[in-house]
């Protein structure tokens, strides 16, 4: 982590019906939270190992946890921010790694209002060329991005450009080498983890939503724990309204 990273990320919390959220350096990681972060993935997925799980967060730059009133975790996501010139530009990437948050929290905003916080401390995207890298095994996650992106990729509704398309490729290449396959975007990993069995299944309604029905055309093999690859560009145009009011709240608070 370069020293501008590092005074970059402080402990600031942001808080959001009765869940705190934190940006803080992976460094400041303690034993009892690493334990409670390891915890809480085995709890949502199966094949997580601990010499894995530490080999990854290793590999961050810094963490969002969500403690609740009395300070337990409650989710957490890990964030790389380096800087590639692979598709041959230099770009910022904000890759997230493993997120989750407790089901019992599930649609509180406070992983969304934190998130956007920390990418715009860690990662200030004006005038700048900076990419949000998210592999998903889930159709949850990969709702995010309508929710809070006009302009993603793959998505239902429209090809990929071929200029997103190829940094696309050289960002998850650069990433993932051989596990990464081009021909469908997808990331299989050694040892994949995939969802606990009552978190696979699609509630009928959901299917309803072309985004959904997209995610798991696309990407079949996620009841195996495959990722699809996904980039967005994080800049002020291309937020939606919702994102726009997230960030507004932001600075208010």
């Amino acid at each position: 982590m370069s020293a501008d990273v590092r005074m970059a990320v402080r402990s600031t919390a942001l808080a959001a019906a009765g869940l705190s959220g934190r940006v803080v350096g992976r460094c400041s990681i303690d034993c009892a939270t690493r334990n409670a972060m390891f915890h809480l993935l085995t709890s949502h997925f199966v094949g997580v190992d601990g010499a894995t799980f530490d080999r990854d967060l290793a590999e961050k730059t810094a963490v969002i946890l969500l403690e609740d009133q009395d300070g337990g975790l409650r989710g957490f996501s890990t964030l790389l921010v380096y800087t590639t010139g692979a598709a041959g530009r230099p770009a910022t990437i904000v890759y997230s790694g493993d997120t989750i948050v407790e089901r019992g929290w599930w649609g509180n905003p406070a992983l969304a209002r934190t998130w956007i916080h920390a990418v715009q401390r860690l990662a200030p995207y004006e005038g700048a060329d900076v990419y949000w890298l998210l592999l998903t095994s889930g159709f949850r996650t990969y709702r995010f991005l309508p929710v809070f992106y006009k302009s993603f990729y793959p998505r239902f509704d429209e090809p990929t450009p071929a200029e997103t398309q190829a940094l696309l490729d050289a960002i998850a290449g650069e990433q993932f080498g051989a596990r990464y396959d081009r021909s469908t975007g997808i990331v299989r990993f050694t040892r994949p983890q995939a969802l606990v069995s009552d978190l696979l299944d699609v509630p009928d309604g959901r299917l309803l939503d072309p985004h959904i029905r997209f995610f798991l055309e696309r990407n079949p093999g996620f009841l195996a724990g495959d990722e699809l690859v996904c980039v967005t560009r994080i800049r002020e145009d291309n937020l939606t309204a919702a994102a726009r009011r997230m960030t507004r709240r932001i600075e208010t608070d």
